[in-house]
C-alpha cells in the first residue's frame, strides 16, 4: 500500500479524492463520463481496504485508473508528534499540506474506542477557559483534512485498537465549518466508507443556532452542546457566542435537535470551574433551564493550562453538583479525566510542538465578531 502524505509535494490543480463524500464522488464520476457506481467502489478501496494506489484498485477499469493517476491525488495529514498516556490515551499533532497543525486524540475504553477530531485550525470563538482559544483562528479544515484524521488514526492504531465512536470535539467549532463537516460525517456514516452508527458519531457545538437547525436537516447525527453556564450573564463571559445566540434561542434549537436525534436526547457538556459555575444555585438554575429538553449532562473536570485564570472544581463540589442534577431526573455523568500526563486539554499539545505559525497571537486580538462568523 502506498500512502501519499503531506511530506510529498502536493500536485497543483489535482482533485484530492478525500474531499468528496459518496454524493460528491457520484457527481464527479458522472462529469467525466463514468458510471456513478464507481463512487462506491472507490470509497471501499480508500476507507475499508485502506488502498491509496490506483493501480491496486483492480475492479476499476484501466482507463479510469489512468485518468485518476493523471488528474487526482489522495493526500492525508502527516503525524509529526505523538504522545501516549499511561492510561492508553493517544494524542497526535497532525500537519496539513500547507503546514498548519491540529490535534487528534484517541481514547480507548473497555468496550469502545473514541476518536476526537478537529474541524478547524485553532478556533475563533474565544471561550475563556479553552486552551485552543489562546491560539486564535487560522482557517477551516477541508473535508479531506477532517476525514484524513480518522484514516490516519485507523492505520496508526492497526488491528489492536478499533475506533467505534467519533466525536467532533477537537480544535475548532464544527458548525462554523458546516459544509466540510457534514461531508466528513457523511463518510463516517456511509456503509461504503466507515459505516459507523449514527448514534456513535457526535458533532459538538458551542451554540451556533442557525447551523444547528441546518444540521438537523442535513445530517442524521448525534449532537452535543458546550453549555458551561446556567444563565446568560455567566455564559456571555465563558462562551462569547452566547452574546449573539442567548440561552433562550439555544434551548429552542436544542428542542428542535432532539426531534431529529438518533438517540432521542441531546448531550450537554459542562466544564466545572472552581467558584465560577459550580455552586448549588448554579446547579438548580441549570435544572430549571433544561426542564423541557430531553438531555444527558456530562460534567467535565477542568484541565488547567498556563495563564488560564481558572481552577478545576473540587471533587466534592462536582459530586454535589451531580447529585442535584440527578435528583431532578437529568442523567448526569462525571467525565473521567484521561491523558493527564500528555497535555490532555484540547490545544495544549499543538501549542507546545513548534507552533510558530500566524495563529500564535495574543488572546486579546482574537475576540471575534461573532455576527460576521455565524452569518
Amino acid at each position: 500500500m502506498t500512502m501519499n502524505s503531506v511530506t510529498e509535494p502536493v500536485k497543483r490543480n489535482f482533485d484530492n479524492l478525500l474531499d468528496f463524500d459518496k454524493k460528491g464522488l457520484e457527481a464527479y464520476f458522472s462529469k467525466i463520463g463514468e458510471k456513478p457506481f464507481r463512487a462506491k467502489q472507490l470509497l471501499k478501496w480508500l476507507y475499508q481496504a485502506g488502498v491509496t494506489d490506483f493501480d491496486e484498485m483492480t475492479d476499476l477499469s484501466k482507463s479510469l485508473r489512468t485518468y485518476l493517476k493523471e488528474h487526482c491525488m489522495i493526500n492525508f495529514p502527516e503525524i509529526v508528534f505523538e504522545k501516549v498516556a499511561t492510561d492508553g490515551t493517544v494524542k497526535w499533532v497532525l500537519k496539513m499540506a500547507c503546514g498548519n497543525r491540529v490535534e487528534t486524540v484517541f481514547i480507548p475504553e473497555e468496550k469502545r474506542g473514541t476518536l476526537c477530531v478537529s474541524s478547524q485550525v485553532g478556533c475563533a470563538l474565544a471561550c475563556s477557559f479553552c486552551s485552543t482559544a489562546q491560539q486564535g483562528f487560522n482557517r477551516n479544515l477541508t473535508t479531506a483534512e477532517i476525514i484524513g484524521q480518522l484514516w490516519v488514526a485507523n492505520h496508526r492504531l492497526g488491528d489492536e485498537s478499533r475506533i467505534t465512536n467519533v466525536v467532533m470535539m477537537g480544535m475548532g467549532e464544527p458548525l462554523l465549518n458546516f459544509d466540510n463537516t457534514v461531508k466528513a460525517v457523511n463518510l463516517m456514516l456511509d456503509d461504503c466508507a466507515y459505516g459507523l452508527s449514527k448514534r456513535r458519531v457526535t458533532v459538538s457545538t458551542s451554540g451556533v443556532v442557525p447551523a444547528m437547525y441546518r444540521l438537523s436537516a442535513a445530517c442524521d447525527v448525534s449532537v452535543a452542546v458546550s453549555l458551561h453556564a446556567p444563565n446568560d450573564v455567566l455564559r456571555n463571559e465563558l462562551v462569547p457566542i452566547n452574546q449573539k445566540y442567548p440561552l433562550a434561542q439555544l434551548m429552542e434549537a436544542c428542542q428542535d435537535v432532539v426531534k431529529h436525534s438518533p438517540r432521542g436526547f441531546i448531550t450537554f457538556e459542562y466544564v466545572m470551574l472552581d467558584g465560577v459555575n459550580d455552586t448549588f444555585s448554579d446547579a438548580r438554575a441549570l435544572v430549571k433551564l433544561l426542564k423541557n429538553v430531553p438531555c444527558k449532562m456530562n460534567l467535565i473536570p477542568f484541565n488547567p493550562f498556563p495563564n488560564s485564570g481558572y481552577e478545576c472544581s473540587k471533587a466534592s463540589a462536582i459530586e454535589a453538583f451531580r447529585r442535584i442534577l440527578h435528583k431532578a431526573g437529568i442523567i448526569t455523568t462525571v467525565r473521567k479525566t484521561r491523558g493527564e500526563d500528555i497535555d490532555a486539554a484540547c490545544g495544549q499539545l499543538v501549542g507546545k510542538v513548534a507552533d510558530k505559525s500566524r495563529r500564535q497571537v495574543k488572546l486579546a486580538k482574537n475576540r471575534v465578531n461573532v455576527e460576521l462568523l455565524s452569518g
